[in-house]
C-alpha cells in the first residue's frame, strides 16, 4: 500500500529541508526525485507545481509547495509530532513570526547577496528585508541564548530558521557568529536531521 505522503524533491535543492521535516514528522512517506531541466520541468510534475520547483508534497488528494508552508503544513496536519506550538499558546506567535521572517526577509537577503544585489541608503525601505545587516541582526536576536526559537521546544519553525542558517554557514552567505552556531549545533545532532541528511546523500547523483 503506498504511503499517503510524497515528497519531491532534489538531494541539491531546499528539499533538504522538506525531507528533514518529513523525518521529524515520523510518518511513512514516498520520495520522487525529480531532475533539473527534466522531470522538474516536465509536464507532469508541472501540474503539481505550476513553478517546475522543489520540494513539493502531496498529502492524499492536497498538495502544498514552498518550504515555510510545508513545514507548517506537516506540522498541523500531525499536531501528535509536536511540532508546532498549540493554538492559543503564546509561543505561537514566536512560531510564525520566525518560520516566516526566515522564509521572508532572510531568504530574500541571502538571495540578494549571494547575487552581489546591494542596497543602498536610500532604497531600504522599498526592500523587506532593509539590508542584510537588518536581517542578520534580527535573526541573532531570534537565537541568542535559545535552543529553540519558539518557546522551550523543538517546532516546524526551528526546522526553516535552522536550515537557513546551517546552510547560509556552509556556504559562506551566513557569517558563523557565535550564537548562530551554538543554535545550529544543537539542531543538526537532532537524529531526524541525520537521518534525512543521510538519504539524501545517498540520493546525490554518483559521479561517472
Amino acid at each position: 500500500m503506498a504511503a499517503q505522503l510524497t515528497l519531491y524533491t532534489n538531494p541539491m535543492s531546499r528539499g533538504r529541508i522538506a525531507r528533514w521535516m518529513m523525518e521529524e514528522v515520523g510518518q511513512p512517506y514516498d520520495v520522487e526525485i525529480m531532475g533539473y531541466g527534466g522531470t522538474m520541468k516536465g509536464d507532469a510534475y508541472r501540474a503539481i507545481n505550476p513553478m517546475g520547483k522543489v520540494p513539493a508534497i502531496r498529502h492524499g488528494d492536497v498538495v502544498v509547495t514552498e518550504c515555510a508552508a510545508i513545514c507548517a503544513y506537516l506540522a498541523d496536519a500531525f499536531p501528535e509530532a509536536g511540532l508546532a506550538p498549540p493554538p492559543g499558546s503564546p509561543d505561537r506567535a514566536d512560531y510564525y513570526r520566525w518560520l516566516f521572517f526566515a522564509a521572508g526577509p532572510v531568504e530574500a537577503a541571502v538571495t540578494n547577496g549571494a547575487l552581489g544585489i546591494e542596497i543602498s541608503d536610500e532604497k531600504k525601505r522599498m526592500v523587506g528585508y532593509g539590508c542584510m545587516d537588518d536581517a542578520l541582526a534580527a535573526l541573532e536576536q531570534a537565537v541568542t541564548g535559545k535552543a529553540f526559537v519558539a518557546g522551550g521546544a523543538f517546532s516546524a519553525a526551528d526546522v526553516y530558521v535552522g536550515s537557513q542558517i546551517g546552510w547560509g554557514m556552509q556556504f559562506g552567505r551566513i557569517p558563523p557568529r557565535p550564537a548562530f552556531v551554538a543554535y545550529w549545533d544543537g539542531l543538526k545532532a537532532r537524529p531526524a536531521h541525520k537521518r534525512a541528511a543521510e538519504l539524501d546523500d545517498a540520493a546525490m547523483p554518483k559521479p561517472e
